[in-house]
Protein backbone atom coordinates (compact mmCIF):
# COMPACT_ATOMS: atom_id res chain seq x y z
CA UNK A 1 0.00 0.00 0.00
CA UNK A 2 0.93 3.53 -0.80
CA UNK A 3 0.79 5.75 2.31
CA UNK A 4 2.28 9.60 2.75
CA UNK A 5 3.96 9.53 6.19
CA UNK A 6 2.40 11.61 9.31
CA UNK A 7 5.01 13.84 8.65
CA UNK A 8 4.15 14.48 5.11
CA UNK A 9 0.19 14.71 6.36
CA UNK A 10 1.46 17.79 8.81
CA UNK A 11 2.91 19.09 5.89
CA UNK A 12 0.44 19.13 3.42
CA UNK A 13 -2.06 20.23 6.14
CA UNK A 14 0.04 22.94 7.14
CA UNK A 15 1.04 24.24 3.32
CA UNK A 16 -2.95 24.06 2.45
CA UNK A 17 -3.87 25.99 5.49
CA UNK A 18 -1.07 28.38 4.44
CA UNK A 19 -2.24 28.85 0.45
CA UNK A 20 -5.95 29.22 1.93
CA UNK A 21 -5.21 31.83 4.52
CA UNK A 22 -2.58 33.42 3.15
CA UNK A 23 -4.51 36.92 3.39
CA UNK A 24 -3.81 36.34 7.50
CA UNK A 25 -0.28 37.05 6.91
CA UNK A 26 2.45 34.65 9.30
CA UNK A 27 0.92 31.82 11.21
CA UNK A 28 2.83 30.30 14.05
CA UNK A 29 3.26 26.58 14.19
CA UNK A 30 1.41 26.54 17.44
CA UNK A 31 -1.39 28.46 15.59
CA UNK A 32 -1.43 25.66 13.33
CA UNK A 33 -1.08 22.81 15.48
CA UNK A 34 -3.62 24.12 17.36
CA UNK A 35 -5.91 24.10 14.63
CA UNK A 36 -5.67 20.39 13.58
CA UNK A 37 -5.31 19.03 16.98
CA UNK A 38 -1.17 18.01 15.94
CA UNK A 39 2.38 18.12 18.05
CA UNK A 40 3.53 21.39 18.09
CA UNK A 41 6.58 20.40 18.61
CA UNK A 42 6.89 17.87 15.60
CA UNK A 43 4.46 20.21 13.29
CA UNK A 44 7.51 23.13 14.31
CA UNK A 45 10.30 20.51 13.04
CA UNK A 46 8.00 19.65 9.73
CA UNK A 47 7.85 23.10 9.39
CA UNK A 48 11.57 23.59 9.14
CA UNK A 49 12.24 21.65 6.92
CA UNK A 50 9.80 23.23 4.63
CA UNK A 51 11.71 26.17 5.23
CA UNK A 52 15.03 24.59 4.67
CA UNK A 53 13.44 23.55 0.99
CA UNK A 54 12.44 27.32 0.17
CA UNK A 55 8.82 26.61 0.25
CA UNK A 56 7.91 28.38 3.69
CA UNK A 57 9.35 31.28 4.82
CA UNK A 58 10.10 31.98 8.21
CA UNK A 59 8.84 35.55 10.08
CA UNK A 60 10.58 36.13 13.34
CA UNK A 61 9.05 38.63 16.04
CA UNK A 62 5.42 39.25 17.71
CA UNK A 63 3.47 38.16 15.12
CA UNK A 64 6.20 36.06 13.53
CA UNK A 65 5.24 32.86 12.09
CA UNK A 66 5.27 30.92 8.64
CA UNK A 67 4.08 31.86 5.37
CA UNK A 68 4.48 30.27 1.52
CA UNK A 69 7.36 31.24 -0.22
CA UNK A 70 6.13 31.60 -3.24
CA UNK A 71 2.58 31.31 -4.78
CA UNK A 72 0.66 28.17 -3.84
CA UNK A 73 -0.03 27.09 -7.43
CA UNK A 74 4.11 27.19 -8.25
CA UNK A 75 4.10 24.86 -5.40
CA UNK A 76 3.65 21.16 -6.11
CA UNK A 77 2.39 18.49 -3.92
CA UNK A 78 5.66 16.47 -4.36
CA UNK A 79 7.48 19.42 -4.00
CA UNK A 80 6.62 19.51 0.01
CA UNK A 81 6.39 15.28 0.13
CA UNK A 82 9.94 15.40 -1.01
CA UNK A 83 10.86 18.15 1.22
CA UNK A 84 9.77 16.14 4.70
CA UNK A 85 10.60 12.08 3.34
CA UNK A 86 13.08 12.62 0.82
CA UNK A 87 12.72 11.42 -2.72
CA UNK A 88 9.61 9.32 -3.21
CA UNK A 89 10.16 5.34 -3.14
CA UNK A 90 7.94 2.23 -3.73
CA UNK A 91 11.04 -0.20 -3.46
CA UNK A 92 13.71 -0.90 -1.03
CA UNK A 93 16.21 -0.91 -3.97
CA UNK A 94 16.95 2.44 -6.07
CA UNK A 95 19.23 3.10 -8.97
CA UNK A 96 21.73 4.25 -6.52
CA UNK A 97 21.23 1.16 -3.64
CA UNK A 98 21.62 -2.05 -5.28
CA UNK A 99 21.79 -3.68 -1.96
CA UNK A 100 19.38 -5.84 -2.20
CA UNK A 101 19.98 -9.69 -2.29
CA UNK A 102 17.29 -9.70 -5.58
CA UNK A 103 18.78 -6.72 -7.10
CA UNK A 104 20.39 -9.02 -10.56
CA UNK A 105 17.30 -10.83 -10.49
CA UNK A 106 14.31 -8.71 -9.57
CA UNK A 107 11.94 -9.12 -12.47
CA UNK A 108 9.66 -6.52 -10.95
CA UNK A 109 11.70 -3.29 -9.84
CA UNK A 110 12.04 -1.40 -13.43
CA UNK A 111 8.08 -1.59 -13.75
CA UNK A 112 7.55 -0.83 -10.26
CA UNK A 113 10.16 2.23 -10.74
CA UNK A 114 8.21 3.32 -14.05
CA UNK A 115 4.95 3.43 -11.66
CA UNK A 116 7.19 5.16 -9.13
CA UNK A 117 7.47 8.30 -11.70
CA UNK A 118 4.25 7.98 -13.12
CA UNK A 119 3.03 8.49 -8.98
CA UNK A 120 5.64 11.25 -8.88
CA UNK A 121 4.23 12.97 -12.35
CA UNK A 122 1.05 13.28 -10.88
CA UNK A 123 1.51 14.74 -7.53
CA UNK A 124 3.84 16.99 -9.32
CA UNK A 125 1.23 17.87 -11.36
CA UNK A 126 -1.18 19.02 -8.26
CA UNK A 127 -0.36 22.42 -6.08
CA UNK A 128 -1.02 23.52 -3.22
CA UNK A 129 -3.42 25.87 -4.36
CA UNK A 130 -5.35 22.78 -6.05
CA UNK A 131 -6.02 21.17 -2.59
CA UNK A 132 -6.32 24.72 -1.04
CA UNK A 133 -9.53 25.61 -3.84
CA UNK A 134 -12.05 23.97 -2.24
CA UNK A 135 -11.02 24.97 1.61
CA UNK A 136 -13.51 28.04 1.42
CA UNK A 137 -15.96 25.47 1.60
CA UNK A 138 -14.75 24.09 4.98
CA UNK A 139 -15.43 25.81 7.87
CA UNK A 140 -12.31 26.78 10.10
CA UNK A 141 -11.83 23.96 12.54
CA UNK A 142 -13.62 25.34 15.55
CA UNK A 143 -16.49 26.46 14.29
CA UNK A 144 -19.79 25.25 14.48
CA UNK A 145 -21.39 24.46 10.91
CA UNK A 146 -23.74 27.08 9.22
CA UNK A 147 -27.60 25.24 8.08
CA UNK A 148 -29.40 26.36 5.60
CA UNK A 149 -33.26 25.73 5.90
CA UNK A 150 -35.02 25.65 2.70
CA UNK A 151 -38.21 27.06 3.32
CA UNK A 152 -41.69 24.65 1.39
CA UNK A 153 -43.93 26.10 -0.11
CA UNK A 154 -46.89 27.42 1.96
CA UNK A 155 -45.30 26.55 5.22
CA UNK A 156 -44.54 29.68 7.96
CA UNK A 157 -41.25 29.17 8.68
Amino acid sequence: MLRLSKKADYALLAMRHLAAHADQGALSARELAEAYDIPAELLAKVLQKLVRAHLLDSHQGIRGGYGLSRPAASISVVDVIQAVDGPLTVTACSDVDHSCDQYAKCNIRDPLWRLKDRIAAALGATSVAELAADMAMIPPPGTAPVAFVRKTPGSNG
